[in-house]
């Protein structure tokens, strides 16, 4: 099979691409379909004649689908462990003295070219050893770390790779590097508010997410869709929910007026294709730990939203928390896959949350397919703000992270170490009261002189799960999460008159229930503190799960605790997972139906990145995942 088309092809084979990737549990997937044609309309391209490419990586999770699946299968169970360096690839600034790449980035492979960002710069490289083909100096701004996209082209447009730079969206041409000057203005569309992950790009359409953390930079952080030829915006999605549209009522009074937040953040997007459905997970509204000033659910806030891809209307939504108080959203979009029945099947989609839960939907509908109950949870003391009573638990599966606290929970000398335990205690001994009514535990008031209280929440404000996403294995029908176990803590107390809002959250130092030991984090519960869950699609029960990641600094025999990860995994037709994201500094590969690790490697620094395979022209199958500052690549010998 060659991937790597003749100089006398590139015109043809480079210009226009239709992806059509379609996932059905227990069948093969369709292979993504290259060709000729003429220039459609936005969202749609023309087929023409079909190239073979499935050794490519063309998107950040595989697919629209967001799979994180390959079909490639030369590396197997039987000769994972063989695995090699191949070749590395620096994605430091050229210039030095720049700013360091702390690259998240996953590449893309696309007719056997890589693409991807470094910390000062775009670059195609050949993805057999490295070099390469022409890198694209950004001037102004810095690139995503977290990866491009590519657009076929057509209507007589060249194939162009999309990234973002803050705020603009910007076009170079795929073949040269060269910026598209008739791209907004002189290749780079203003989107005012900066977005710094992965655009999706389906047809004519590129769509972009927002990153408005403190919600002062461009305003209000609404998903937004691009035209892939000119750089014109095509629509824009109201987050919070305006008047008219379906939800508007969750705001009381005008607090839905100009407010912040609920935006969507994620590394990438994913859609049903042939439903014409894009899915977007929502954040928290802005303030995040205090509500008192937005009575009420809140929606879209802590949402997943389906909308027409073309319009970018809405079709249905469903919350995965009201009226959040803890940054709890759903952090990546959903990998979507089918259920198999005896009269058909059911289109399917799993979204995870940093609550720690796994919700399975109907994709068409957003209707739980196992069940979600509405489950009465603790209230806050705080002046003013009015929880809601209930939140909505999945009853399949059951939560895959650890949801509340015990001070029988708090980790011992025989779990780890004496220094570590000791240290541990005196953290809690410091907290004073320390208050955990399970999940969904609101943080406590602390009346300026009253006494000291502290709320442990779990999982923390880093997760449960987190932006890696959910991978899909079609041969066992296995949905894959990664989580990890980080308590939270936290309290409330009045805020300075120059504040929004009369109460914020407090500076509690540490955040997290951690201590540092020997320049590690270590988490103050027993551990897991990372893992590794495997769920049925076709039940929703938990299949398997295994504790994900070593912490080195612990005497041997204890260094089996689990690590913060935040990254996922990707799955293999051979039947392996491969999962870097730990901050140990491990690429990992496990067989999917049993859960076993097969291999580890150790890294030159921490892998925080969802790996990606593809098949060079060489024949080869490689893995490659980004380590901190090194795009490091593995193959057989």
């Amino acid at each position: 099979m060659r991937l790597f088309p003749d100089e006398s092809e590139v015109d043809c084979v480079m210009r226009f691409i239709r992806l059509a990737v379609v996932l059905v549990i227990g069948c093969s997937i369709a292979l993504p379909i290259y060709g000729c044609g003429p220039e459609g309309e936005v969202g749609a391209v023309q087929q023409g004649e079909a190239v073979e490419t499935a050794g490519d990586w063309p998107m950040y999770r595989s697919d629209l689908a967001a799979t994180g699946y390959s079909s490639l299968e030369q590396i197997t169970a039987t000769n994972v462990a063989n695995l090699r360096q191949a070749w590395t690839y620096p994605l430091e600034a050229a210039v030095e003295g720049g700013r360091g790449p702390n690259s998240q980035v996953t590449p893309i492979v696309v007719n056997g070219v890589m693409y991807l960002p470094a910390a000062d710069r775009v670059v195609a490289l050949d993805p057999v050893n490295g070099q390469e083909f022409w890198r694209h100096r950004v001037a102004e701004g810095t690139p995503s770390r977290r990866g491009v996209a590519y657009w076929p082209g057509g209507g007589g447009l060249s194939p162009r790779i999309i990234f973002t730079t803050g705020r603009f969206l910007r076009a170079v041409d795929a073949e040269t590097g060269e910026s598209i000057e008739a791209f907004g203005q002189v290749g780079a569309q203003d989107m005012v508010v900066p977005y710094n992950s992965v655009p999706l790009i389906y047809g004519n359409v590129i769509v972009v997410g927002a990153n408005t953390p403190s919600g002062t930079i461009g305003g209000i952080g609404n998903a937004r869709a691009f035209d892939a030829r000119t750089g014109e915006k095509v629509w824009e999605f109201s987050s919070v929910a305006q008047p008219g549209q379906p939800g508007h009522d969750s705001w009381s009074g005008e607090s839905w007026r100009g407010r912040l937040g609920a935006n969507a953040w994620p590394f990438y997007f994913s859609m049903d294709e042939e439903r014409g459905l894009l899915f977007l997970p929502l954040a928290s509204p802005i303030p995040g730990d205090y509500g008192g000033d937005r009575p009420g659910d809140n929606l879209y806030g802590n949402s997943l939203v389906a909308v027409d891809i073309e319009s970018g209307s809405y079709r249905w939504h469903f919350q995965t928390i009201h009226h959040d108080l803890w940054d709890a959203d759903p952090p990546a979009p959903p990998a979507l896959f089918d259920i198999p029945r005896e009269d058909g099947s059911i289109p399917a989609l799993g979204v995870t949350t940093k609550s720690g839960y796994l919700y399975i939907l109907n994709r068409e509908t957003g209707e739980p397919i196992y069940g979600v109950e509405e489950r009465q949870v603790a209230a806050s003391d705080v002046p003013g703000e009015v929880t809601s009573p209930t939140q909505p638990i999945p009853l399949k599966p059951v939560g895959l992270s650890k949801l509340s606290y015990d001070p029988s929970d708090l980790v011992t000398a025989s779990d780890t170490s004496v220094e570590h335990a000791a240290a541990c205690t005196a953290l809690v001994e410091s907290l004073g009261e320390v208050y955990n009514a399970g999940p969904f535990t609101p943080w406590v008031y602390r009346p300026a002189g009253g006494p000291v209280r502290t709320t442990i929440s779990f999982p923390g404000g880093v997760g449960g799960a987190n932006w890696g996403g959910v991978a899909v294995d079609p041969s066992t029908g296995y949905l894959i999460v990664v989580t990890q176990d980080l308590g939270a803590l936290g309290y409330v107390e009045e805020a300075p008159d120059d504040h929004p809002v009369p109460y914020r959250k407090g500076p509690q130092r540490p955040a997290s229930f951690v201590v540092r030991i020997a320049d590690s984090t270590l988490p103050c519960h027993r551990p897991p503190w990372g893992r590794l869950t495997a769920v049925d699609a076709a039940t929703g029960d938990v299949v398997w799960q295994e504790t994900l990641g070593v912490t080195d600094v612990l005497e041997e025999g204890r260094q089996a605790t689990g690590r913060p990860v935040r990254a996922g995994a990707i799955t293999t037709a051979s039947g392996l997972l491969f999962i870097a994201g730990t901050d140990d500094s491990r690429l990992r590969a496990y067989e999917v139906a049993s859960g076993r690790l097969l291999w580890s490697v150790r890294l030159p620094l921490p892998g925080n990145a969802n790996p990606m395979t593809y098949l060079g022209a060489d024949g080869k199958q490689y893995v490659a995942v980004a380590a901190t500052d090194a795009l490091v690549t593995f193959a057989l010998p």
